[in-house]
């Protein structure tokens, strides 16, 4: 049984359902949407994603939520809060943000509104001090979403992951304080 876990004007994020993952593959296991990420990826390795993204919830009470459009329930792929667990990353713990949608999802707000509902949470329900977002150099699109946010590029924070193939490192971090968050909302509405 899924559970909405934030509802926005136009998308309701819910906790997964394992019937979900046929239909997240189908929509974000794609050369366009994996691109920065690895590559397209087995089954297998979608099932242990899978794993991991229903022990966040778990444990933590929040995770990568799906996002569905509310208007037809269509799966855009997922949004929300998980914790740093990538391999060499300097910040372990710290809550990360962060989004996968399907390509024909691009450039109508919806990751930027899915995001902000995630950094209410974050900062209003679970009080995190600061939120971080991960990406790579080549990843622009990301990168522009960080920067709307108000995010600060952190280069102190980068690091070298095997998440990722040697030719995409290093990882590059954006992050924002709890105190920097509501100046910063309030521009990325306007």
């Amino acid at each position: 049984m899924t559970e909405t876990a934030i509802e926005t004007e136009r998308l309701r994020l819910r906790t997964w359902d394992l019937q979900d993952l046929d239909a997240f593959m189908l929509h974000t296991n794609t050369e366009p949407v994996m691109r920065w990420l690895g590559g397209v990826r087995t089954r297998d390795w979608h099932e242990a994603a899978f794993g991991r993204i229903e022990r966040y919830q778990r444990e933590f009470g929040h995770t990568f939520w799906i996002v569905e459009r509310k208007a037809d329930g269509a799966l855009l792929g997922f949004c929300g809060l998980k914790r740093v667990n990538s391999e060499g990353a300097p910040n372990p713990g710290d809550f990360e943000v962060g989004w996968r949608l399907r390509e024909d999802a691009w450039g109508q707000g919806y990751a930027k509104e899915a995001a902000i509902a995630s950094l209410d949470l974050a900062f209003d329900t679970f009080g995190a001090p600061h939120v971080v977002a991960l990406t790579v150099e080549q990843n622009e699109a990301s990168q522009g979403l960080m920067k709307r946010l108000r995010m600060t590029r952190r280069k102190d924070m980068d690091f070298q992951s095997t998440d990722v193939p040697p030719e995409l490192n290093p990882v590059i971090v954006y992050a924002i304080d709890a105190s920097e968050w509501p100046a910063a909302r309030a521009a990325a509405l306007a």
